[in-house]
């Protein structure tokens, strides 16, 4: 099945752990607020090694769970798979993360374009890092989550749709047609790499209307190939967006990764 012109920095880690728990002493985590109450114990013990954080290292966190953070925004975070993923509450991106040794015993989950994302402290803590806390802030434990795995195959109607609404939303970003193309013949093991490039292609499109909407003046359509690894490139008005089968999940690119080849 073919698809044509579908309509369809890491600051010292030290630093940004040593400012939050300075945060953390002075003040009690969120007062009287719904968030407060549903988290097992405080940001301040989960950073600092208090009592209530041994005790809940004491039971290993589910290996797919929701964590809340400081700042209120939440997220999956699954460790079931053979990658570890993440996914926002206010976004349909699942992430695929590289784990990392750090220093201190911590570990450092890390997106694709090396940027981090997560880190896990000795003690137990969890600092999550974004564009709008690159210092990062606390995060803790919520409960237990549905896996955030996709299906292994979609069927051809299934792809279409999701090709159809990738292009939908493409276009709603540019005020104008954006057509989708597959310039490989869809197969059952690569249908979920193509929707899923397919829609982080559109992510990044909104993206760019959020900051810059002249960037989408460069780009008239979006063709999805297969190769070796994944990547994405802006080539006489088309943007190319590579999908690996080899990789797994990780062979497709994210949004950002995507939205930084739109922003060059």
């Amino acid at each position: 099945m073919k698809f044509c012109k579908a309509e369809l920095s890491e600051l010292g880690a030290g630093t940004a752990l040593a400012i939050a728990a300075l945060m953390l002493m002075a003040a009690p985590l969120w007062p009287g607020s719904a968030n407060a109450q549903q988290l097992p114990h405080s940001l301040r013990d989960a950073l600092l090694g208090h009592k209530g954080a041994a005790e809940a290292r004491r039971v290993p966190a589910p290996p797919v769970a929701r964590y809340v953070s400081e700042s209120g925004g939440a997220f999956i975070f699954d460790q079931a798979a053979s990658r570890p993923l993440i996914k926002f509450d206010n976004s349909t991106e699942v992430w695929v993360l590289s784990r990392q040794p750090a220093s201190r015993g911590d570990v450092i989950y890390r997106n694709d374009l090396g940027e981090p994302v997560l880190r896990i402290t000795k003690l137990g803590g969890m600092i999550l890092y974004g564009d709008d806390a690159p210092m990062g802030v606390a995060a803790a434990l919520s409960g237990r989550a549905a896996s955030i795995q996709p299906p292994v195959m979609l069927s051809p109607v299934a792809l279409y749709q999701r090709m159809g609404q990738a292009s939908v939303r493409a276009s709603r970003a540019a005020q104008r047609q954006v057509p989708f193309e597959t310039l490989q013949d869809a197969r059952p093991e690569t249908s979920v790499l193509i929707a899923d490039a397919a829609s982080l292609a559109a992510e990044a499109f909104e993206r760019a209307a959020r900051k810059d909407r002249s960037l989408l003046s460069r780009v008239l359509r979006v063709l999805l190939t297969e190769g070796g690894k994944p990547s994405a490139q802006l080539k006489d008005g088309s943007l190319v967006v590579t999908y690996a089968p080899g990789e797994g999940l990780a062979g497709r690119p994210s949004s950002k990764r995507i939205f930084k080849v739109m922003n060059r």
